[in-house]
């Protein structure tokens, strides 16, 4: 029964600094930028929180499996094959967590002060160095309680992964499905313990998470 933790916990910090490294990034640059269609850009970045988890597990069909736009030529030019693999639910995961730590990264970024910004640009500061030496330890509790609840949400994702990963004990069967696994053979004593462990994790984590937002408020 340990097997599934251990992997849900892989894929999930995997999954969060995957996730983390793309949604800082497109916050720091929604945050900062005006142009047209800014909202359609938001609001496709926040889609994955609306749409159905089985749909976005077959978009990243359609993308990255074996005949998939992408994952064709992933198989024909370098023998990779993501479905059904710990790295296929690694993607899901991220994808599905990426609107969390996008949205706190962009709240926090325009949190952040702009005289701080206007005087390092004025003492000389490129732009790289005006995100990474000033907005972001600004920002850093923000996006730190972003990235743990992407963090629970990757630990609890389920249909985007099965639909990807499958159901493969030892290899891609995380906690969320091996409690559908345990409750769909009747071992409820399994399905109890699983759940019990899932729980008491992503209550841990929404607990400091919502500490760091009281504390960045």
């Amino acid at each position: 029964m340990l097997a599934p933790l251990w992997l849900t916990l892989k894929i999930a910090l995997l999954a969060t600094l995957l996730a983390g490294a793309m949604g800082i990034a497109l916050g720091w640059w929604m945050a900062r930028r005006q142009f047209a269609g800014k909202s359609f850009v938001d609001a496709l970045l926040m889609l994955p929180m609306v749409l159905p988890p089985t749909v976005l597990g077959y978009y990243l069909i359609v993308v990255i499996g074996r005949n998939g736009v992408l994952g064709q030529y992933l198989d024909r030019w370098f023998g990779i094959n993501l479905m059904f693999t710990w790295q296929g639910a690694v993607i899901a995961a991220s994808l599905v967590s990426l609107p969390l730590i996008y949205k706190a990264a962009r709240a926090a970024f325009e949190d952040v002060d702009s005289r701080f910004l206007h005087a390092a640009r004025t003492l000389g500061a490129g732009e790289f160095e005006i995100f990474a030496r000033v907005a972001l330890p600004l920002a850093v509790r923000g996006i730190t309680a972003g990235l743990m609840l992407a963090f629970a949400r990757a630990m609890g994702e389920f249909g985007a992964t099965l639909m990807i990963a499958g159901n493969l004990p030892g290899k891609t069967q995380t906690l969320s499905i091996a409690i559908y696994d345990a409750v769909q053979a009747g071992n409820d004593a399994q399905a109890l313990w699983l759940t019990l462990v899932i729980s008491v994790v992503c209550v841990v984590v929404l607990v400091v998470s919502g500490r760091m937002l009281q504390a960045k408020h």
